[in-house]
């Protein structure tokens, strides 16, 4: 019996859906913050994706808490790994790794078919990222420009800076880009 393997609409439904509960928790949740960054973080492996965030709230609380003033506010501001609010809502994306692990690893000795499949997953995150934000799950008008939105691949590259153009109206991008975009 030959191995079904889930296809991209099925990726992009399963991540859209555990996004957006992941996202409807946190923001709940948090009710009174401001949200200034909103991203779906991966591996070069392509691994299933992990929600992070951070509020302004949360970003004074953290520099308060390590007392580290400007420097570490600077070091934290656009830090997937340190937001208080990284993994959150992974609860909801046990169908996402189930179908990540039905695709299987990538295979890095055959170039072209590692990459085909790096692709489709990534294109996946940003479809689903894509449809949310059409949803208005991170704002409309001008709230929206307050929230940067992104799928980062870690260790971060250039092609971070490629989506973040096809996820953000202008206004979400300009601090991170001259902030932490890499070249």
């Amino acid at each position: 019996m030959k191995k079904k393997f889930p296809t991209k609409n099925e990726l992009v439904d399963a991540i859209a859906d555990a996004t957006r509960k992941a996202a409807e928790d946190l923001f709940g949740e948090r009710k009174g913050e401001s949200f200034y960054y909103f991203s779906l973080t991966t591996t070069g492996e392509a691994l299933p994706p992990v929600v992070t965030a951070w509020s302004i709230e949360a970003l004074d609380r953290e520099v308060e808490r390590i007392g580290g003033g400007e420097r570490a506010r600077q070091d934290l501001k656009w830090s997937y790994a340190d937001s208080p609010y990284y993994a959150h809502g992974e609860k909801h994306f046990e169908l996402v790794r189930k179908l990540f692990e039905d695709l299987g690893q990538l295979n890095f000795r055959s170039d072209a078919s590692s990459a085909s499949s790096f692709d489709v997953r990534i294109e996946a995150m940003v479809a689903a990222m894509k449809r949310l934000d059409a949803e208005g799950v991170f704002g409309a008008g001008e709230d929206r420009d307050k929230i940067f939105v992104n799928v980062e691949v870690f260790p971060p590259d250039s092609s971070n800076v490629e989506r973040a153009f096809r996820l953000n109206p202008v206004g979400a991008m300009k601090d991170w880009l001259i902030e932490a975009a890499e070249e």
